[in-house]
C-alpha cells in the first residue's frame, strides 16, 4: 500500500518528468524547424509529410534524450523538497533514507516500463518515418540525391546478391533493382528492373521494365517484360538502406534480422547489436540515474537549487557522452557491443552506490 508520502513524491516524480519533456520537445522542434525550413520550402514538402515528420521527431527526440530529461526533473523537484526542509522533516520523523527512496524506485519502474514499450514498438516506427523523411526531402537534392546516397548492395544467401539505388519504405518501392545468382563463382543469371514494388496482400513483387539474362555455355538467353509479378526469397527489410535499418525494426523482427545477418557474415552486425542492447540498457539507466539524482539533490546546499542543477546537468551530459562514445566505438571497431552499451550503466551504477552510501550518512 502506498502511503500519503509515497503518493506525494511519486506524483511529483511523474508530473515533473512529464512537464520537463513537454517543455523541451517544443524547443527541439523549433530548433529543427529553423535548420530545415529552407530545405523543406526548396523541395516543396507537403504539410502532411511535415506534420507526420514532427510527430515521429517528438518520439525519436524524447527517446534519445530520455536520460537527461529524467535526471534533471528528479534533481529539480528533489532540490525543491530539500530547500523547503521537507526532506529533513521526513527523515527526522524516523523514516530511513532507504524508505524515502521507495516512491522514487516505483516511479523509475513506471518510467522504465514505458521506455521499454516505446523502445520495442513505438520508437522503431517513429525512427522509420524520421529517417525516411530525411532521406527523401532533406539530404542533398531531395529524392534524386537520396538515390545517390542510399545504394543498397547485399548478399542475401551464398549464391544471390541484390542491389537497389534506394528504397522508400512508405511506397514500398525500390529503384534500379538488380539481382545476380552465382554458382561456383560463375554468373548463372541476372535480373534487372527500373523499379521494384512489394505487394503486401500476397507478399509478391512487381517489377517494371523487367529483364532476365541467363548465361549459357553457347549463348545468353534474354527474357523481357514491361511488368512482371514474381516472388523472391529475400525479405522486404533487405531493401532498406543499411544506415538505419536496425532502428526501424520492432524487437521481434530485429532479433530475427540480426540472426539472419550473422549467418550472412554481415560486417554491420555490431551496429545492429548496439541498437538491440540499448533497448534494455536505457530503461535500466532510469533506476541508476534516479538514485544518483536523489543522492545529489537531497541535501540542502548553500548555493541552493542552482548548485544541484549544475551538478545534475554535468552528470547527465557525462552519461550521454559515455553512451555515445562507447556506442560509436562498438559500431566502428571490434569492441564487444554488449560491453560498450552497458559500460555507462556500470560506471554510473558504481557512482550511484557510492553517492547513496554518503547520502545515508
Amino acid at each position: 500500500m502506498l502511503t500519503i508520502l509515497d503518493k506525494y513524491i511519486l506524483k511529483r516524480y511523474l508530473s515533473t518528468f512529464s512537464v520537463m519533456i513537454l517543455m523541451f520537445i517544443p524547443i527541439g522542434i523549433t530548433i529543427d524547424v529553423s535548420e530545415k525550413v529552407n530545405k523543406m520550402i526548396e523541395n516543396k514538402v507537403p504539410f502532411s509529410a511535415i506534420a507526420q515528420y514532427y510527430l515521429n521527431f517528438t518520439i525519436y527526440f524524447a527517446n534519445l534524450l530520455f536520460p537527461i530529461f529524467l535526471f534533471i526533473s528528479i534533481i529539480w523537484f528533489t532540490s525543491k523538497l530539500a530547500n523547503n526542509t521537507e526532506i529533513i522533516a521526513i527523515l527526522s520523523s524516523g523514516i530511513s533514507f532507504s524508505r524515502f527512496l521507495r516512491p522514487y524506485i516505483i516511479g523509475a519502474t513506471i518510467v522504465s516500463i514505458f521506455a521499454l514499450i516505446m523502445g520495442f514498438f513505438l520508437v522503431p516506427k517513429a525512427s522509420d518515418g524520421f529517417n525516411n523523411f530525411r532521406y527523401i526531402y532533406l539530404i542533398g537534392d531531395g529524392q534524386s540525391q537520396m538515390r545517390d546516397n542510399s545504394d543498397v548492395y547485399r548478399q542475401i544467401n551464398k549464391e544471390e546478391y541484390i542491389y537497389v539505388s534506394n528504397y522508400n519504405s512508405d511506397s514500398k518501392m525500390g529503384f534500379n533493382f538488380s539481382m545476380e545468382r552465382f554458382e561456383k563463382d560463375k554468373l548463372k543469371y541476372k535480373i534487372t528492373a527500373q523499379s521494384i514494388r512489394w505487394n503486401p496482400k500476397d507478399s509478391s513483387y512487381t517489377l517494371n521494365n523487367y529483364t532476365k539474362r541467363k548465361v549459357g555455355a553457347l549463348g545468353d538467353c534474354i527474357e523481357t517484360s514491361q511488368i512482371k509479378d514474381t516472388v523472391f526469397k529475400f525479405d522486404l527489410e533487405d531493401l532498406t538502406p543499411v544506415v538505419y535499418i536496425a532502428e526501424t525494426l520492432p524487437y521481434n523482427k530485429l532479433v530475427r534480422f540480426i540472426e539472419k545477418e550473422r549467418q550472412r557474415g554481415s560486417t554491420n552486425i555490431n551496429v545492429y547489436l548496439v541498437v538491440l542492447y540499448k533497448k534494455y540498457s536505457i530503461p535500466i539507466s532510469a533506476f541508476i540515474l534516479t538514485i544518483i539524482a536523489v543522492a545529489v539533490s537531497s541535501m540542502k546546499r548553500r548555493g541552493g537549487m542552482g548548485i544541484n542543477l549544475a551538478i545534475g546537468i554535468l552528470l547527465a551530459f557525462a552519461f550521454v557522452f559515455l553512451d555515445k562514445i562507447f556506442g560509436v566505438l562498438a559500431e566502428k571497431s571490434t569492441y564487444p557491443p554488449i560491453i560498450a552499451v552497458w559500460f555507462p550503466n556500470f560506471v554510473f551504477g558504481i557512482l550511484a552506490i557510492f553517492l547513496l552510501r554518503n547520502a545515508k550518512r
